[in-house]
């Protein structure tokens, strides 16, 4: 391994540093761009991983609690539900209507997704609320694991990018300032160029 080689990791880090060295080019505005990235940096890496911890644990505890909520019965199923249903239809369950007995003993009916392929008087199962009204099956741990998990990744990267954005946005207006200050600067210096070559 040459020299050469050997050094060109810290001729990189050098120069990706150099806003932070002293030297007679840095300006002021170099300076607070520098923190700006590194404040973006931190924000988006830590308080991504705080808002998607917190985000998912919440999810996962709603989940919990919906399976605590829900409950699953027995149902008659007061709709004919043929066995073939329409190439429209994307899985096996379609609505159908259903009747069941609530905890206080009345007779209720209702829409809910059943399995195709049942006749009119079948039994089926249904899930209820903690009213006894209809709702949709709840999700199985593993699931609510996996669903949970995705909407904190989710709201961890959604964080992420409001602060990249945030970051973009404070550079840019550096950016614009700084083109201004060179503006005026070479309104400054460039008539007394223009005379030297004349």
């Amino acid at each position: 391994m040459s020299g050469g080689e050997r050094t060109y990791p810290k001729r990189h880090t050098k120069r990706r540093l150099w806003r932070w060295r002293s030297n007679a080019l840095r300006r002021r505005d170099d300076v607070i761009e520098a923190w700006i990235v590194l404040a973006v940096v931190t924000v988006m890496t830590l308080g991504g991983v705080v808002v998607g911890a917190v985000t998912a644990h919440t999810a996962d505890n709603v989940f919990a609690r919906q399976r605590a909520e829900k409950r699953s019965i027995r149902a008659v199923l007061v709709d004919y539900i043929p066995l073939t249903v329409s190439r429209a239809v994307t899985s096996d369950q379609i609505r159908a209507k259903v009747r069941w007995t609530a905890a206080d003993g009345s007779t209720r009916t209702g829409m809910t997704r059943v399995d195709a392929g049942h006749k009119a008087g079948s039994d089926v199962v249904v899930w209820t609320d903690g009213q006894g009204d209809l709702t949709s099956r709840p999700a199985i741990s593993g699931e609510a694991t996996a669903r949970a998990a995705l909407i904190g990744t989710t709201a961890a990267l959604s964080f992420g990018g409001l602060a990249f954005g945030v970051g973009a946005i404070a550079r840019w207006r550096l950016d614009r300032r700084r083109i201004e200050q060179w503006g005026r600067e070479w309104d400054l210096v460039g008539p007394r160029w223009g005379h030297r070559t004349g």
